[in-house]
């Protein structure tokens, strides 16, 4: 089937390298002329394991096509995804430019009939809007050509997105259509992703507006369960109790799991901060309030500061004023990325952390394995910013190791070179990757994210 992806970031990437792999003809469209043209030397722009071997193979095929042209997008595909950004706006809602922006231009140079796909994650009601732009922009051209809009929502993992795509756990589509052109748009849809529903019928087709929620439903229980994970771990802190013994104690309760309650220092990314700062103003926007989701934003704001107050807290600070307590100190930093397997810094607790370690007057000495690059788009040349070459010679004239990524390679640590090389010999672990038992016998003095420090 020939399909077109409008879109070249994070999900319409991966999506487009995903269906040319099982034999579909994708062409994917963007306006960044430079991205496109690297993309056809098989340049990724974004780090995500096993992507670039898909690309360069289904470019090498002929199965996977790039073009700035809107034109020639729009009468490439019989199915056309709308995979752009939707960016948070000043009230927390979710920008829709870009996605009328493609519905325009699809609009405008279709051809024949066409089926047209959200992809991007949008607020409830979007299918409605993208439907009129269509149809506004066909009437201005006098045209009797039909299309359907439907949802169709990714559930797209950073770092293991290549596997969700090629092995969803579900296929959310959402359309409106009765009869025979509803049954039309159901073979299609199912015939597209055929190869990817063979095990079972992953296939869930619902309503369009409840395809929209779903995605943001989603997101939201997740980023829940971190925060709900977060708060039990500041109050196992205060009442001298050990947050992964609790983690134990509920995980094994199968109507709680153990997936996403490990307590840290916030999450971060492109998906979860954006999609509950969304869902809040939605609702907002209807006159409901939603104080689960707010509470989940305020905890997660809160907890992106919890390694700075530990910090203070250790050396003896006022973490609102510092003063010059921490100015000159060193700290060594693993972890710049969001999450592992990423090289994502998007609202990154990262982020935050070293900006207050800034303030205050320290310097950060950091490592990541996929991040720097990225750190240093952000940030620049600075002089209280070092980017290492390897995690050990972050811990040079360092006074302190903080842990903020858990990558798996930060997991077995070099206790004799740290205890050498680390002035202060103390450990700051926002991820919870070591024993404190075990980091005490050693020598080290160890403050993890709701465990028994002393």
């Amino acid at each position: 089937m020939k399909v077109t992806i409008f879109g070249t970031g994070y999900v319409g990437l991966v999506t487009g390298a995903c269906l040319a792999e099982v034999g579909h003809q994708v062409m994917c469209m963007d306006v960044d002329t430079n991205k496109i043209d690297r993309l056809k030397d098989g340049i990724i722009p974004i780090y995500e394991p096993g992507l670039e071997p898909i690309v360069k193979a289904n470019i090498a095929s002929g199965n996977l096509l790039f073009t700035t042209s809107a034109e020639e997008a729009a009468n490439h595909g019989k199915v056309q995804f709308i995979a752009v950004g939707t960016p948070p706006d000043e009230d927390g809602s979710a920008d829709l430019k870009y996605v009328l922006a493609v519905a325009e231009s699809i609009a405008t140079y279709m051809g024949d009939e066409k089926i047209i796909i959200n992809k991007s994650t949008v607020p409830v009601g979007t299918a409605d809007k993208v439907r009129a732009k269509v149809q506004s922009k066909l009437d201005e051209r006098t045209s009797s050509l039909t299309f359907t809009v439907i949802s169709n929502p990714e559930f797209l993992k950073e770092g293991a997105a290549v596997n969700d795509c090629m092995r969803p756990d579900r296929i959310v589509i959402g359309l409106d259509n009765e009869g025979e052109p509803r049954r039309k748009v159901e073979t299609t849809m199912r015939e597209l992703y055929a190869p990817f529903n063979r095990n079972h019928d992953k296939i869930i087709f619902m309503d369009v507006r409840s395809a929209e929620l779903t995605k943001y439903a989603a997101n939201c229980m997740l980023a829940t369960k971190i925060s709900f994970m977060n708060e039990m771990a500041n109050i196992a802190e205060r009442v001298g109790a050990d947050i992964e013994q609790v983690r134990q104690g509920i995980g094994s309760d199968p109507r709680i799991g153990y997936h996403f309650i490990y307590p840290g220092c916030g999450y971060g990314g492109s998906c979860f901060p954006k999609d509950v700062k969304a869902l809040i103003s939605t609702s907002k926007q209807l006159g409901y309030k939603a104080e689960i989701l707010e509470s989940v934003e305020n905890v997660n704001d809160r907890q992106k500061h919890k390694l700075f107050e530990m910090i203070c807290q250790h050396y003896g600070c006022d973490p609102e004023n510092p003063g010059d307590t921490l100015k000159g100190k060193v700290f060594a930093l693993w972890g710049l990325a969001f999450k592992p397997k990423t090289d994502d810094m998007r609202e990154a607790p990262s982020r935050v952390l070293m900006e207050r370690l800034w303030a205050a007057g320290a310097k950060v000495q950091a490592y990541d394995p996929e991040a720097m690059d990225e750190c240093q788009r952000i940030y620049g040349n600075r002089d209280d910013l070092q980017l290492m070459g390897t995690q050990s010679s972050t811990l040079h004239k360092a006074s302190a190791l903080v842990v903020v990524t858990e990558w798996q390679s930060f997991r077995a640590l070099d206790t004799a070179s740290l205890k050498t090389e680390l002035k202060d010999s103390v450990i700051f672990d926002g991820r919870n990757m070591q024993d404190p038992i075990y980091m005490r016998k050693c020598g080290f003095q160890y403050y993890g994210i709701g465990r028994v420090s002393e």
